[in-house]
């Protein structure tokens, strides 16, 4: 097994490994000149997606500035996900986002955590946990999903909410820790307005 795979595994690593930290180096260039590009340039961001995550579906867009530890190695996006400004991923194991997913400014998916154990931290322990994000959802601005979240399919995340433990299908939660409040369905579409 190599270093590189610790990381996928949930098993305690060294994030302050040379060689891992050269990679991530290496990978930043990409993130760099993404957030170097210019509102109009929409072609070349579209471009520097695809080089960027693991999978980028069509229609995706990620408003600069994005951050994320490995510029998007482990990010995969389905077809017309949008983030707005702010996006942060940490991404250290994969992160899931199924189709038509919406992101507010701001919002956090944090797949590493570190040991409880004082002696591991500070020789720079870590463990990772992958996110999965259905289809259709929406995380509203400012909120955090931590490491190994589910997040079900037509969910929606109220701003703010801290994502402690996983969320079904068809709901809307908030909160911190996160909690369902209720379920969405016909009768709620009826009683929007469009």
């Amino acid at each position: 097994m190599g270093k590189q795979d610790k990381l996928h595994t949930g098993e305690i690593y060294f994030y302050n490994d040379p060689e891992l930290l050269q990679e991530q180096k290496e990978r930043m260039k990409l993130l760099y000149e993404y957030n170097q590009t210019a509102p109009w340039e929409e072609e070349k961001r579209a471009l520097l997606l695809r080089q960027m995550l693991a999978e980028a579906g069509e229609g995706c867009c990620i408003e600069p500035p994005f951050h994320a530890n490995w510029a998007g190695k482990f990010i995969h996006f389905g077809k017309r996900v949008y983030a707005n400004f702010n996006l942060t991923a940490v991404d250290d194991t994969h992160i899931y986002v199924g189709d038509d997913t919406m992101f507010g400014p701001n919002v956090t998916l944090d797949t590493g955590t570190h040991p409880v154990d004082p002696k591991l931290r500070r020789k720079g322990g870590q463990y990772n946990l992958p996110i999965h994000i259905g289809e259709n959802c929406w995380i509203g601005a400012g909120s955090i999903i931590l490491p190994g979240v589910t997040i079900g399919d037509h969910t929606v995340i109220g701003a703010g909410s801290v994502v402690i433990k996983d969320i079904p299908d068809h709901v809307v939660a908030v909160g911190t820790p996160c909690r369902v409040i209720r379920s969405v369905g016909d009768e709620t579409i009826k009683n929007e307005t469009v």
